[in-house]
């Protein structure tokens, strides 16, 4: 029997200039850079991870800032958006921070009977905050340098697929362990006409959303890479992967990504999924107390330091007593 998954692990996305996305994803949104290494299949560019603030599985927002891409387009075969979870009544915080720091954003709208207001990132990535209730037993931990407790980001609570056939892989999230739980008219993102929820077992990222689309995309920045879910022991994973493979997919053998293990395989409409363990983590390498405050070589590259810094753009990453300083 396949452990269904607890929900999403992370998100990797594709962005620009390095120094840009680490301001906009620490101190505007307020997330912990928890990790500061490099994209292990291509050393010369970084690899950001921003979460909460012990990285908790859930929570990891990742970036590969390929500045020599150009800008990518949404569409098919994509995730479309990446929605965060923000605590009840926080959106007016948010859209006050919004204006202060010139963020594109949109009208809140209704969505499941939760409020979701979109907005995007420097490089055009689309991206929701959805208000929902925190509960006191939360594996979240906030983190509060730069955003207060009671507006933090605190994981994910979806991502939206744009699918042109939605049929298989909606019976591969079955087979992953998430329930359908309902559907509705979409609204203000997708040229789809319906908006199909599914549901994991876990408390963070649970949801997957299905909307149906020809439009075609393009990779790039402002685009989602992969989206990553929760296998947590390598026995669950084993079993996943097993699972996937009787869905007619191809999934790789397990992959050392020094933080947690991975497999890899594209669904049917071409999304590329991600399976991930919960360990070893984000402090097998470094203090909690000193997550991403220097660059992180994973394994060999460690002997390769000095030529991996070189390639390697300078970064600053914002502190908050720099910050009030500077005001």
């Amino acid at each position: 029997m396949t452990n269904p998954t607890p929900g999403i692990h992370h998100v990797t996305c594709v962005a620009g200039d390095p120094q840009r996305n680490l301001d906009f994803w620490v101190e505007t949104l307020g997330l912990r850079l928890v990790k500061r290494s490099i994209n292990q299949d291509d050393p010369e560019t970084y690899h950001f991870f921003f979460a909460d603030a012990e990285g908790t599985p859930g929570t990891s927002m990742t970036f590969f800032p390929w500045e020599n891409l150009s800008s990518g387009r949404v569409g098919s075969g994509q995730v479309s958006r990446t929605a965060f979870r923000v605590p009840e009544g926080s959106l007016d915080y948010w859209e006050v921070r919004f204006d202060e720091y010139d963020v594109d954003y949109d009208e809140r709208v209704e969505r499941f009977e939760e409020t979701v207001l979109p907005f995007r990132d420097p490089d055009g990535l689309p991206v929701e905050l959805v208000e929902t209730e925190i509960p006191d037993d939360d594996p979240t931990v906030p983190w509060t340098e730069f955003v207060p407790e009671d507006a933090a980001i605190r994981g994910f609570h979806s991502v939206t697929l744009w699918l042109a056939d939605p049929g298989p892989t909606e019976k591969l999230l079955r087979t992953m362990g998430l329930d359908e739980v309902g559907h509705e008219q979409a609204q203000g993102d997708a040229p789809g006409d319906k908006r199909t929820r599914f549901a994991a077992s876990g408390p963070v990222g649970k949801y997957v959303d299905v909307l149906p689309t020809i439009e075609a995309g393009q990779q790039g920045h402002g685009t989602v890479h992969h989206v990553a879910f929760q296998t947590p022991t390598d026995e669950d994973q084993q079993a996943m992967r097993t699972a996937v493979q009787s869905e007619g997919l191809r999934p790789t053998q397990q992959i050392d990504r020094h933080w947690f293990r991975s497999v890899y395989f594209r669904e049917s409409n071409g999304v590329l999924f991600e399976l991930a363990t919960s360990g070893p983590g984000y402090t097998s390498d470094e203090p909690l107390d000193d997550l991403g405050g220097r660059l992180v070589l994973p394994g060999e590259f460690e002997n390769r330091r000095e030529a991996t810094e070189a390639a390697l753009a300078d970064i600053t990453v914002p502190r908050a007593d720099v910050a009030e300083a500077d005001d």
